[in-house]
């Protein structure tokens, strides 16, 4: 393997944490947006949301690179050419699905609170939260970005090529220019609070004073020069010397500056976890455990298994009625539980109960009530709060290669464009506005989700992979859309495997996001019948969140590939057959 900078000689050192394992738009090229391939020969697929990404890691496949090698190159794009959405400043979680030994592990590159973060750092004076627009572009935003860290783990245990080989596409992008897709252009023209900072208008900034529109050639010089030094130094290009010192003065500067030092970043750790574990119907299903949200994931499968949502379908309005009721009672519980587990108890076991589980189904009634309180699972803390807002952004896509090896990854600066700070040609992330502005209920329980020093914050992403009775990979599922997530994967999975639709089929259902008081989804797409059935049942669906959903999946059925990808994104599903 080429060098991995200075963590490579600490690899025996980094933490392994082990966790309960629990009984729209069109593609912008010519060729087709999804390809398949017999899965009964070696084979390679990818399904991401953009075409360039999906071009550079099957390009790394095509050459003997593995899965790993492939995320990194794809990653590496991703940053370039969909930026609003994950990047080099960002964080990530990886579920890696072991081809030779169907065992499955999690790698957490969720990013981490500096050391001089304090649980009341987004309160202004008079201790209120701050407006979200000024926390989200302040220096206080950015927490330690661990997407890199954690790709050079997973690429130093699991890849099959060099790390410096993985770059020269991206390298090559940026110099080049890349033409600006046309949902990067809507990005920059929506209300996004980051568009008025000053390094997105310097970046995407015209010299009439307006922002590059769809079909303009963009160039990122200053990305292609750090690549460079990270494709030969490693991740010491990113946690040590000039970028490091560079993202310092950048988070600390004002408004609102941060505490970000350089020993932050030379002290980051990703974190590689054992899967938390279920089933649904005929599947094993593998997520990420706190703070992922996964075991929310777990916990709504397992709802909906105790409902008829299978013997229906998407013409049903009772069909989506026990969706939205058996997402509100999951996200009731999900808000006020799941936290960093190395900081706060996170009661999962108790929340995959099957007793309790089959309690919190209890409470789904003929028309929706008003919204239902968290329930009390075996081994849940006395008193807890959630005072978390979490906004729709990120990338997810999903790998193959030829020895069986899959990666199922979701990536995110965490709002559009992250902080708006940008450093050496990529986004810092404002994952710290990930975390609950304030600490305590005006009751004074205390938030799961508060910030402390070194804490990660809660996350909705929930990257997956299904297994079969056999052991074999079956499928992998994932999203962006911040709390959202849970519901875009959860739809995606009852309509490829309740209701028999292809996967692609099944992504492109409309998006129903059930939360709370609030019933948010995609109005347009839901037939009259389905509107009206769904009135009836005190279900009223408004339009929903910022950013649509980027729900990409694969599955293999009957020995033959099966992939897709969010049609409301750019992106394309591939699979190769190899000789």
């Amino acid at each position: 393997m080429a060098r991995l900078g200075t963590w490579a000689a600490l690899a025996g050192a980094w933490a392994t944490t082990a966790c309960a394992t629990l009984p729209a738009a069109a593609p912008l090229t010519t060729e087709p947006a999804i390809t398949r391939a017999d899965a009964r020969q070696p084979q390679i697929f990818v399904s991401a949301a953009n075409p360039l990404a999906v071009e550079a890691g099957m390009a790394v496949l095509r050459r003997g690179g593995s899965a790993a090698d492939a995320a990194v190159a794809m990653q590496a794009m991703l940053s370039l050419v969909e930026p609003q959405s994950s990047g080099m400043g960002g964080g990530a979680f990886l579920t890696w699905f072991d081809g030779e030994t169907g065992e499955v592990s999690i790698y957490d590159g969720r990013e981490t609170a500096p050391a001089g973060a304090t649980p009341d750092m987004f309160l202004d004076d008079n201790g209120r939260p701050l407006p979200f627009p000024a926390a989200v572009t302040s220096g206080r935003a950015t927490g330690v970005p661990g997407a890199v860290g954690m790709l050079s783990v997973v690429q130093a245990e699991h890849g099959a090529v060099s790390w410096d080989s993985l770059f020269a596409d991206a390298i090559r992008t940026a110099d080049d220019g890349f033409t600006v897709t046309p949902r990067l252009g809507r990005m920059l023209t929506g209300r996004y609070p980051q568009l008025q900072a000053p390094d997105v208008q310097a970046y995407f900034g015209e010299a009439d004073g307006t922002l590059v529109d769809p079909g303009d050639t963009l160039r990122n010089p200053a990305y292609a020069a750090f690549l460079r030094r990270l494709a030969a130094q490693g991740v010491d290009a990113l946690y040590r010397g000039e970028t490091a010192q560079r993202i310092v003065a950048r988070t600390t500067a004002g408004p609102l500056p941060g505490t970000m030092t350089l020993t932050d970043l030379a002290e980051y750790r990703p974190v590689k976890r054992d899967a938390l574990c279920g089933r649904y119907r005929v599947y094993r299903v593998c997520v990420p455990p706190p703070p992922s949200s996964g075991v929310g994931m777990l916990q709504l499968l397992a709802l909906l298994e105790r409902t008829d949502i299978a013997e229906r379908g998407p013409e049903d309005p009772q069909a989506w009625f026990l969706f939205a009721e058996t997402s509100r009672l999951m996200y009731a519980d999900r808000d006020l539980y799941v936290g960093d587990s190395a900081f706060v108890d996170v009661p999962v076991a108790g929340l995959l109960d099957p007793a309790y589980v089959a309690d919190r189904a209890a409470l789904i009634g003929v028309t929706a009530g008003p919204p239902p309180a968290a329930g009390t699972p075996p081994g849940a803390p006395p008193r807890r709060a959630d005072r978390t807002r979490e906004p729709a952004g990120t990338s997810h896509f999903i790998v193959g290669d030829a020895a069986g090896n899959v990666v199922s990854m979701t990536t995110t600066v965490e709002s559009i464009f992250g902080s708006g700070r940008m450093v050496d040609g990529f986004f810092l992330n404002n994952q710290m506005t990930d975390f609950a502005f304030d600490p305590v209920a005006p009751d004074g329980a205390p938030a799961a989700n508060a910030v402390a020093p070194g804490k990660r914050p809660r996350s909705s992403m929930t990257p997956l992979v299904l297994i079969d009775g056999e052991g074999r990979f079956a499928g992998a599922f994932g999203s962006a859309g911040g709390n959202a997530i849970l519901a875009y994967v959860g739809k995606s999975m009852v309509g490829a495997i309740d209701w028999g639709l292809s996967t692609q089929e099944a992504l492109a259902l409309p998006n129903l996001v059930a939360r709370g008081e609030a019933f948010q989804g995609e109005v347009t797409k839901f037939s009259a019948d389905v509107l009206a059935g769904l009135a009836q049942r005190g279900v009223t669906v408004r339009p929903g969140q910022g950013e649509d959903s980027g729900v990409h999946a694969v599955m293999t059925r009957d020995g033959v590939f099966d992939g897709g990808y969010d049609p409301r994104r750019e992106g394309r599903a591939v699979a190769e057959t190899l000789p």
